[in-house]
């Protein structure tokens, strides 16, 4: 149902870095990019996230409440996901682990305020 979600930067050049190496995990890459804007996914019929210079020309502020959550297809892969955000300079917003039976989640901060999870919904 989600196409993408667009995150705005005030640092282009340390954000692209940032989601090269966090998406990579994942093996998602840069699908789209022009000089304001890029975006990654893992296929062509996939969700995106993007990263973008705003518009308006105004700075990029982080939405409070504001979640981007990033599918996972095992715990490890959540694990491995939110390892590679503190590696990155990411902040800890919650360590992975069980949130309910069914729900396994890891939370951070990218290097600009907003906030991620990587999530595994299963046994």
């Amino acid at each position: 149902m989600i196409g993408y979600v667009m995150l705005g930067t005030n640092r282009f050049d340390d954000a692209a870095k940032f989601y090269d190496a966090l998406l990579g995990t994942l093996g998602a890459g840069r699908m789209m990019e022009a000089d304001n804007f890029i975006a990654w996914s893992a296929g062509p019929n996939s969700p995106a996230i993007s990263i973008c210079k705003p518009y308006d020309g105004k700075p990029a502020t982080v939405g409070n409440g504001v979640m981007v959550a990033i599918p996972a297809a095992t715990r490890e892969q959540v694990d491995a996901l939110y390892a590679k955000a503190m590696e990155l300079g990411g902040t800890d917003e919650g360590a992975p682990g069980q949130r309910s039976e069914t729900f396994y989640a890891g939370y951070f901060r990218d290097l600009f305020g907003n906030k991620l999870n990587a999530f595994y919904f299963g046994e």
